[in-house]
């Protein structure tokens, strides 16, 4: 009679219950090397300058230019996520919409920001274990005990079927670390991206005031040698008839040629801008066709916020992504510094053996096995050391380039106070010449026709009354570009803004009593 005896296979969840409470315990008490980082306090700063803050700015007194009015600066005035429409041009907010739905290189940025946050998840999964699965087949062959024949042994198979676990112990946090370090760069593509949004949409409107800068300029430039033309056309005469010299014909003709030389250059400047237009809206510069923007159609706003010092680094984009730099080189340095720590993982693995597929799944062909390994570098030449001090120094790096880029935000912001201020003065100055000249031009004018001053005077004083007129679009243009860049200076009022500005452009409509920007002319 042959006895049978009951093999007890006990369960491994049995044998894995010290070892779960050991490493649990280890977790709990786990440690995380290396600086934790906070953001830098904001300033205490109350003003950007030393110069008392003069808040209302104007040009004139009275005037009836779309950019002559006064301007307030208002601390308590949020800066609104939209500010491109506060010029009240319908045409203008389409430009900034098609560059927000088209531009490509905002297109990369988005891409980036996916990309940064697909790494982080990724980054995650090292901080849970990981399981996998297998099934595989062999067929072998066993020699038998003692015998060299070639037909001795047996041939057989084996099947097996296995979850294997694997799970990297953090007990430095080398891997918090890594994981927090991605979160730190998945958070500088986020403002990354903000400041893209704010640069394009500065630069459509810095283009579209230039552009209609440049166009009035060429205008009253093209006038301008008119006039020219035809004083020179007297002065002929006059020389024909030997009452001037001809001194004064070739004197003349080089103040024309003088003022022709000025018109390419402008022309130049101005298809230049267009193609870099078209660009910024994503098309080719063969592409671009759009209803030309004049100064007298864009309003200078006359509210204007004004951020303080300690809010102004919560808000601007790249004070928040320089921030995030510094958070993520605070994170590498703990990656480093767990690096030269002893490294710790466990691995498992639970299934089942047999010599047919059928028998896998039959008692007592259960198979598991658990085991945890300790790492610890001995001799590697300094490597691991010197990345750790690498990585310190580009910590300090960080922080430095942090307090620069602080400090440009200041500058910036007071450079804009000040550009407000001394642009509207000479914008003042500039229609005060302009109306003189036009009073004077008047004079000529009604003495000419009295008989009382001769043609070429008419002429000059046209010419003195054009040339004011070109200085003062050059101001007029000024202050609004100042007005934008104040605008940007304060970081473009993201926080302010629900949704993403594209989401927000496409839901813009075409205006019904304008065309659209882009529309054949």
């Amino acid at each position: 009679m042959q006895s049978k005896r009951d093999i007890f296979v006990p369960s491994p969840l049995c044998s894995l219950r010290p070892l779960t409470v050991v490493l649990a315990t280890v977790l709990i008490s786990g440690c995380m090397v290396g600086p934790d980082f906070s953001r830098p306090q904001a300033p205490t700063l109350q003003h950007y300058s030393a110069d008392p803050l003069q808040r209302t700015v104007a040009a004139s007194d009275q005037t009836e230019l779309a950019a002559g009015a006064a301007q307030q600066l208002d601390h308590g005035l949020p800066v609104s996520a939209r500010w491109w429409q506060s010029f009240d041009s319908a045409t203008l907010n389409q430009l900034v919409a098609e560059a927000f739905r088209a531009n490509p290189d905002l297109a990369a940025a988005q891409a980036a920001l996916r990309e940064a946050s697909e790494n982080m998840q990724a980054a995650h999964g090292a901080l849970i274990p990981s399981i996998s699965g297998g099934l595989d087949s062999k067929r072998q062959h066993s020699s038998s005990s003692g015998s060299s024949s070639s037909n001795g042994g047996r041939v057989y198979n084996t099947f097996n079927a296995s979850v294997d676990v694997s799970y990297e112990l953090d007990v430095f946090g080398g891997n918090r670390r890594a994981y927090e370090a991605l979160q730190a760069s998945h958070e500088y593509q986020q403002f990354e991206l903000e400041a893209s949004y704010l640069s394009l949409a500065s630069n459509v409107v810095n283009a579209a005031i230039s552009e209609a800068s440049y166009r009035e300029q060429i205008a009253t430039t093209k006038d301008i040698i008119q006039l020219q033309q035809q004083l020179l056309d007297i002065l002929q005469t006059q020389f024909e008839f030997g009452s001037i010299s001809q001194a004064d014909v070739e004197s003349q003709v080089a103040s024309i040629a003088a003022t022709q030389a000025s018109l390419p250059p402008l022309q130049k400047s101005l298809a230049l801008l267009r193609n870099q237009l078209a660009v910024y809206l994503g098309k080719a510069p063969s592409e671009l066709s759009m209803d030309p923007i004049t100064l007298d159609q864009l309003t200078l706003p006359q509210q204007l916020p004004l951020s303080l010092p300690s809010d102004l680094v919560a808000q601007r984009p790249d004070i928040r992504a320089s921030a995030a730099l510094m958070h993520q080189a605070a994170a590498e340095v703990g990656v480093a510094t767990a690096n030269q720590l002893p490294q710790f993982g466990i691995t498992g693995s639970y299934g089942s053996e047999g010599n047919t597929f059928a028998e896998l799944f039959s008692p007592g062909t259960l198979v598991w096995n658990l085991a945890s390994s300790i790492t610890q570098s001995i001799f590697d030449g300094g490597i691991k050391r010197h990345q750790t001090r690498a990585s310190e120094a580009a910590y300090d790096q960080a922080q430095a380039s942090y307090r620069s880029v602080v400090l440009s935000a200041f500058q910036d912001v007071a450079n804009v106070l000040d550009a407000l201020n001394y642009d509207a003065q000479t914008l003042r100055a500039r229609v005060i010449a302009e109306e003189a000249a036009t009073r004077s031009e008047k004079i000529a004018d009604e003495q000419y026709k009295a008989g009382g001053t001769s043609y070429s005077t008419l002429l000059d004083a046209q010419k003195t009354l054009l040339n004011a007129r070109l200085l003062r679009v050059q101001a007029q243009a000024a202050r609004l570009t100042d007005t934008v860049a104040l605008y940007q200076a304060l970081g473009g009022g993201w926080w302010n803004r629900s949704g993403t500005p594209q989401a927000a452009a496409a839901a813009l409509p075409v205006p019904a009593s304008e065309p659209s920007a882009t529309s054949q002319q």
